[in-house]
């Protein structure tokens, strides 16, 4: 991943606070489902087993998933009090 890149997910990450998104995976999978997305962070801490379905879908649909290093990380950008697993942003 080149800096420019990372730099790219940095201020993606930070604007998850004011742009339009779907917390959670079974949200983050419908907003994937109806091609409302081309971007959706994954925790890394969240359980595998939760998040596999999501980052398949996510293949199949060519859409980019970026890693998160927790939950709670990922539930702080997002201006909540909890971790979340995944967050979609929407177009």
């Amino acid at each position: 991943m080149s800096l420019d890149t990372s730099e790219q997910i940095m201020a993606q990450l930070i604007s998850l606070r004011t742009v339009k998104k779907a917390i959670g995976v079974k949200q983050a999978s419908k907003a994937v489902d109806k091609d409302r997305t081309d971007l959706v962070f994954v925790a890394e801490d969240a359980d595998a087993r939760v998040v596999a379905p999501l980052c398949e879908l996510c293949a199949s649909q060519n859409v980019q998933i970026e890693r998160v290093a927790t939950m709670l990380m990922l539930g702080k950008y997002c201006g909540i009090e909890v971790g979340a697993a995944a967050v979609a942003v929407l177009r």
